[in-house]
C-alpha cells in the first residue's frame, strides 16, 4: 500500500537573485518521510497554481513550514510597518483558508514557526511584529553567524501546561528547543489553546480546541534532526499516525461508496 501524502507548504524565492522558484527545506521532507512515514509533496504557495479543494483532495495532511516572509498584518486587522518585515501575500492566500478548511474537516495539520503563526492568524489571532523589542522578552531570532548546528542549537526551555496535550505527547512538562523566529503571538485566535511558553512568556506550543483532527503547532523548528531528537521525533510520529488514520478512513469511505 502506498504511503499517505503530506503536502509541505513551500516558499517563494529567487535563486541566484534572479531565478524565481518554489522551494522547501530538505529536512522537512526527511522528517515527513523518515519519521512520520508519509510521502512528502512540495506545495507551491500560490493561489494561481493550486486551490484549497485540489490540495485537500490530493493530500492527506499538511505541514505548514517556516519561512522568512511574515504573515501580512492586514490578515489580522493591523497596518503594515517596517517592523513587520517582508511578506508573501500569495502564501497567505493559500495557507490561511487551507488551515481553516482542514480544521473544519479534521484533516491533520502541523504548524512550524511561520506555520505556527499562520494557524493562530487563520483562527482570528494577531501577532507581534518583533518579539525582541517587547519589555522582558529575549531575542528569539536565528543567530546571524555560525554553522547550521549552531543556528539550530537548543537555546531555551519550553514549559507545558500540566496535564496538557503536549505534556502527554512528550512525556515531560518541560523540554529544550531551538529558536529561530522574530514574530510571535499577540492575541490567540478563537479556539487556540496556548499549551507551552518560553521563559519570557512567549507562546511556543498551540493547538485548536475541539478540532476533530490533529492541529498541533510549535514556534520552534522540530524538523531539524527530527529522527534523533527526543522532542521532535514524537511530534512527527504523532502527526504521521494522525495522517495515516485520516488516509485510511478516507480510503474506506471511498470503497464503501464505490
Amino acid at each position: 500500500m502506498t504511503r499517505p501524502i503530506v503536502g509541505i507548504i513551500g516558499n517563494s524565492n529567487l535563486l541566484d537573485g534572479s531565478y524565481p522558484a518554489f522551494t522547501g527545506g530538505r529536512m522537512n521532507a526527511e522528517a515527513v518521510s523518515d519519521v512520520a512515514g508519509c510521502m512528502p509533496l512540495l506545495i507551491p504557495p500560490h493561489p494561481g497554481f493550486v486551490s484549497i479543494e485540489e490540495l485537500m483532495a490530493a493530500c492527506d495532511g499538511f505541514v505548514f513550514t517556516g519561512g522568512r516572509p511574515n504573515v501580512h498584518p492586514e490578515e489580522y486587522g493591523e497596518e503594515e510597518t517596517a517592523a513587520h518585515g517582508a511578506f508573501d501575500r500569495c502564501r497567505d492566500a493559500v495557507t490561511l483558508p487551507l488551515i481553516r478548511a482542514c480544521v473544519e474537516k479534521g484533516q491533520p495539520i502541523f504548524g512550524i514557526c511561520r506555520g505556527f503563526q499562520e494557524v493562530n492568524v487563520a483562527m482570528g489571532g494577531t501577532l507581534y511584529p518583533e518579539i525582541r523589542e517587547l519589555p522582558g522578552r529575549m531575542n528569539h531570532r536565528m543567530p546571524p553567524e555560525g554553522t547550521l548546528e549552531e543556528k539550530f542549537a537548543l537555546r531555551h526551555p519550553v514549559k507545558f501546561s500540566k496535564g496538557g496535550v503536549f505534556e502527554a505527547l512528550l512525556g515531560a512538562d518541560e523540554v529544550m528547543t531551538n529558536t529561530l523566529h522574530g514574530q510571535g503571538i499577540k492575541k490567540p485566535g478563537a479556539r487556540i489553546v496556548i499549551d507551552g511558553y518560553a521563559p519570557d512568556g512567549t507562546p511556543e506550543a498551540i493547538y485548536v480546541k475541539d478540532a476533530p483532527g490533529f492541529t498541533l503547532a510549535v514556534q520552534w523548528h522540530p524538523e531539524y534532526r527530527a529522527g534523533e531528537d527526543p522532542v521532535s521525533r514524537p511530534l512527527f510520529e504523532a502527526f504521521g499516525k494522525a495522517v495515516h488514520a485520516f488516509a485510511e478512513a478516507r480510503r474506506k469511505k471511498v470503497a464503501e461508496e464505490a
